[in-house]
């Protein structure tokens, strides 16, 4: 049932979003006003990172920001909030969430709020061995491990740590209790990765991963790196067609990638090409940064601060805000024309 509201939105994002009266339509889900509907919710519990990617933080972590992150009982009320309208899949992310001491109470946390199916984690990897039975124990659904080459010195020197064995052994963990849906990330990156397809596709064929190529997206501080070493996606896909490869159909809680899939792989390939053509139109997700901020777009202009209505007795007020920010949602990003918001690098929202 629809219920309609008048209030005032006060407050939010810090005094970045006038307070102003509107009426403000609350549906079964969440939906902006181009009609897509958020069954997807990114969840940042922490900013730190203990890699320096040098796509994202070659300098290592810098912390500007002491504020405590969204505490356990925040994050049950959020995922409350998003579940009851029409969340039903929640990931969690960084900085690299495994940071978090807490990590398997927040995975238990999320599993157990009613209306929420699927509960992922995306990580860097770091010490996965020793975390991932606690983490299928508290019930995570999916995994994503980030793992932009296969050769040992190019994966130590894009992300600063030479790790990539105990990585691969803890996705092999994975695989032995049961994980069916494990995902691996690879950036794209023209010095470092470009001539590793053949590498990844033989790793694939006995693999039973989803390998999923990413373009490599411009933020505010990386424009002369990303000029540097942008790939598009659009040859590989063009490449695998050609080799027999087939585009599965994409499930509505699904991410942005087109995934492919071949008879003689066990393995699969998806591609999250942001530069590609009507990219936004299938956008399913929302973005709660570890400071308890929505961001509308991975590459929008501004969060807005909701932390104060993550409480209990709040949760009417909460969804009301959601809904009436997502009447300025917009239709796309501007990356195309150079916009890359307001997001410095994606450990700040989680990617």
């Amino acid at each position: 049932m629809n219920s309609y509201t008048r209030i005032p939105l006060t407050e939010l994002g810090s005094g970045e979003l006038e307070s102003y009266d509107t009426q403000v339509i609350l549906n079964d889900d969440f939906q902006d006003t181009h009609g897509r509907r958020f069954s997807y919710l990114r969840l940042s519990i922490t900013d730190v990172c203990n890699f320096r990617c040098d796509y994202c933080l070659p300098d290592g972590y810098q912390c500007l920001d002491k504020t405590e992150p969204l505490s356990l009982e925040e994050i049950r009320q959020l995922a409350q909030t998003f579940a009851a309208h029409g969340t039903r899949k929640i990931r969690i992310t960084g900085g690299e969430p495994v940071l978090r001491k807490d990590l398997p109470d927040i995975i238990a946390a999320l599993k157990q709020t009613p209306g929420i199916e699927t509960v992922a984690l995306t990580t860097n990897g770091y010490k996965i061995n020793q975390h991932i039975d606690s983490w299928k124990a508290a019930g995570l659904d999916q995994l994503n491990v980030s793992i932009d080459s296969l050769d040992p010195k190019v994966f130590q020197t894009i992300t600063g740590h030479d790790r990539l064995q105990e990585i691969l052994t803890g996705i092999d963990r994975a695989f032995e209790l049961g994980f069916k849906d494990v995902k691996v990330n690879a950036v794209l990156l023209k010095s470092h990765n470009a001539n590793e397809l053949n590498s990844f596709l033989n790793w694939i064929k006995t693999t039973p991963v989803t390998l999923r190529f990413i373009e490599l997206m411009e933020t505010g501080q990386n424009p002369d790196y990303f000029a540097k070493n942008h790939l598009s996606g659009e040859q590989i896909k063009q490449q695998l067609l050609a080799n027999g490869w087939q585009q599965k159909i994409r499930n509505k809680d699904a991410g942005p990638a087109q995934e492919f899939d071949h008879p003689d792989y066990r393995g699969s390939i998806g591609l999250i090409m942001p530069y590609s053509k009507d990219f936004c139109s299938s956008c399913n997700r929302l973005r709660i940064t570890a400071l308890g901020k929505l961001h509308l777009c991975l590459f929008g202009e501004q969060g807005y601060d909701l932390r104060h209505l993550m409480a209990e007795g709040k949760q009417a007020e909460l969804e009301t805000a959601i809904q009436g920010l997502l009447r300025d949602k917009k239709a796309t990003h501007f990356l195309h024309d150079g916009q890359t918001g307001a997001i410095q690098h994606f450990a700040q929202i989680g990617g």
